[in-house]
Formats: structure tokens, sequence, C-alpha cells
């Protein structure tokens, strides 16, 4: 059975995966908003997270004055699939680091290998 989790408590646990980034990896993430949206785009419904913008490993010259990349965590299929709100923590958490990753240009193969995926 899916958890029920209203939105603010849903945020906090985003917010709290995204404070247990250790701080010599968070200090290197610039230029990036998290979002959380309540459901995935129409057609990938059961996505979890995504990482919208480009890569530290892909940018090529001067980067100011461009938009932030934005990772999004989406509420609605992230509930769908726990159980129990442990299960929960432990996918946004899982989540929040797999799009972090993306940021630095570690694919989804790697972050798969890595207990990521």
């Amino acid at each position: 059975m899916p958890v029920d989790l209203d939105a603010d408590a849903f945020e906090a646990l985003v917010d709290r995966a995204l404070d247990e980034i250790p701080e010599e990896i968070a200090s290197l993430v610039h230029n990036v908003v998290v979002l959380v949206e309540d459901e995935a785009p129409a057609d990938d419904p059961d996505l979890l997270g995504l990482y919208d913008g480009v890569a530290l490993t892909e940018r090529e010259g001067w980067w100011g004055g461009q938009l932030p990349d934005r990772i999004l965590i989406f509420r609605g299929p992230l509930l769908d699939y726990c159980d129990t709100i442990e299960q929960l923590e432990h996918e946004v958490r899982v989540t929040v680091v797999h799009e972090v990753a993306h940021h630095f240009g570690i694919d989804d193969d790697r972050l798969h290998e890595l207990g990521y995926g």
C-alpha cells in the first residue's frame, strides 16, 4: 500500500536528503535548484526524479548568465513506489543523490553500479 505523506512533510524529506550530501560535494554544486513536483511527466509517469540541465563535465567556456539547472523530485511516483515511511526516506535519499550525480556527469549505468539506480 502506498505511503501517504503531505507535501510539506515530503519536502522535509527532500531537504533532509540534500542536507546529508557531504559538504565537500555539496560545495561543488552551483546554479542548481531542487524542486518537488506532484507528478512525473505524462510520457514517463513512473519517473522518480529528473536532472534538467547541462552536466559540469559537458560545459564549455564561460558558463555565467545561464538559468539554473533543475533537479525535479516527483512526489506521487515516490509515494506510490513505497510501502513504508522508512522505504520512502531511503528512496528519496537515493533519488536526490542520483539526480545530483547527473549534475557531475555520472550516467545511469555507473549510478546503478554504485547502488543509486
